[in-house]
């Protein structure tokens, strides 16, 4: 059973229309009536509906008497790592992550400081449904205490850490949550670095606050201009990063989340990595070179985290930049990954253009095709019954999210869209040839089971 509420990482909506006060008291009464109190981290993003978002939750812990730590404006991981650090039972994020201005939501975590499994986002929304609250009695109410954790946390990743890297780094911080806290912790692992877009502005006059190849340019025409030659973008609220290169274009983010993971089982001298069911191949090329095994899960960072733990995983990460380092802290963490990279270019001895070319490189290809929303569940359940019909020499298929087919040719994902009235195929191959053969025969199963729902 899938939650409603949650999606892939977190509740996410509109501010003041899907994403209120109301809900917020909502989660916060659930949250305590869960802990049965309990003690709680709360932190947000930059965006102008945080603190009223922020009062409201924590109007609705105390309530349920749990006592809050508040810390205000940080970035997500450091939510995620207070808790953990402090003991407390659960935590709560405000933030809508890279969205656009007028969004907001809650990412929450429990205890270990990992998002809510499958289980414990059903159980929260359990209580929302129900509206089985439990509140406290008027003298034993929840109490709030503001707490820095920045400081803490950059001391926490300059122990964890050892950055050998010469010469300087440029980031984008989007005006985002990185901006209390990447200069601080850059400064206290002593690379030096340069920052745009560095005053936190929840208006996010930069444009949205996502680094992808698009928006990534403005990172790179600036780092030509200063001759820097390797650069980092984070997204809004600081769980997810993106390399530049010295030529000031994104690297491949499949290429070098299958470099890092190669690294990273070559550096623990085997063990298991964990991605999602989008990622290159280049990532089980990588990891099973280095004597490790690749574990795939659905797209989603929750999903991710919780198989870290559960595989005991030495790294995990998706393509989108959400990467996970579990000898430091459960959740993905923007600026913890870039200096991880760092790190990994100075103990290897190699430039970034070097580290990223060690992973091979594949035709991608991406299509979609029309299918009404009533129609996905059926249609997604004949596509995982009758591929054999359209699609040879399968040798391995995966549903746990969409459907997953692998040949030694290469792969074929088959996904509906969360958002729209779409099914969405993603194919990868060893060659352009295999890649486009092996497209059209994905493409002419997913029209084939379209036309006999018809």
């Amino acid at each position: 059973m899938k939650p409603k509420l949650f999606g892939s990482s977190g509740i996410r909506g509109l501010a003041n229309v899907e994403i209120t006060t109301t809900l917020a008291q909502r989660v916060g009464a659930a949250l305590a009536t869960i802990h049965e109190g309990g003690s709680m981290v709360v932190g947000r993003d930059p965006r102008l509906t945080g603190p009223m978002l922020e009062s409201a939750l924590l109007s609705g812990l105390a309530a349920g008497g749990a006592d809050a730590l508040a810390l205000g404006l940080v970035p997500t991981p450091v939510t995620a790592w207070m808790i953990r650090e402090t003991g407390s039972d659960a935590g709560v994020e405000i933030t809508a992550s890279h969205n656009p201005p007028q969004y907001n939501g809650f990412k929450v975590f429990n205890g270990d400081g990992m998002s809510l499994t499958n289980r414990e986002q059903l159980g929260l929304e359990r209580i929302l449904e129900e509206e089985t609250y439990r509140l406290a009695p008027w003298d034993r109410v929840g109490g709030v205490e503001e707490a820095d954790a920045v400081e803490p946390y950059a001391d926490a990743l300059g122990e964890a850490l050892d950055v050998s890297f010469d010469g300087r780094v440029a980031c984008d911080l989007f005006s985002g949550a990185t901006c209390v806290t990447a200069p601080r912790v850059f400064e206290e692992l002593s690379v030096p670095a340069e920052f745009i877009n560095a005053v936190p502005d929840g208006r996010f006059p930069a444009g949205d606050p996502e680094p992808n190849a698009e928006t990534l340019r403005r990172l790179g025409g600036y780092m030509r201009t200063r001759g820097i030659s390797i650069g980092f973008g984070f997204d809004g609220d600081g769980d997810r990063m993106m390399p530049v290169g010295p030529g000031g274009a994104m690297v491949s983010p499949d290429r070098v989340l299958a470099a890092y993971a190669g690294y990273a089982v070559e550096r623990s001298g085997g063990g298991v990595v964990v991605t999602h069911v989008g990622a290159s191949m280049s990532v089980d090329d990588m990891v099973e070179a280095a004597g490790g095994r690749v574990v795939r899960t659905p797209v989603g960072d929750a999903f991710v985290t919780e198989a870290v733990a559960e595989h005991g995983a030495v790294f995990g990460g998706e393509p989108v930049g959400a990467w996970v380092f579990p000898e430091v802290h459960m959740c993905p963490d923007g600026v913890l990954s870039a200096l991880k990279l760092l790190e990994a270019l100075g103990e290897t001895e190699t430039t970034l253009e070097e580290f990223v070319g060690r992973a091979p490189t594949y035709p991608l290809g991406r299509a979609k095709l029309e299918c009404p929303n009533a129609l996905k569940g059926k249609a997604m359940a004949a596509i995982s019954k009758r591929y054999a019909d359209s699609v040879k020499g399968v040798r391995e298929v995966s549903t746990v999210d969409g459907v997953r087919l692998e040949l030694e040719s290469g792969w074929a994902l088959i996904r509906p869209s969360g958002t729209e009235p779409l099914i969405r195929v993603t194919v990868e191959g060893r060659s352009r040839e295999d890649m486009e053969a092996l497209m059209e025969r994905a493409k002419g199963l997913v029209k084939k089971v379209l036309g006999g729902l018809k």
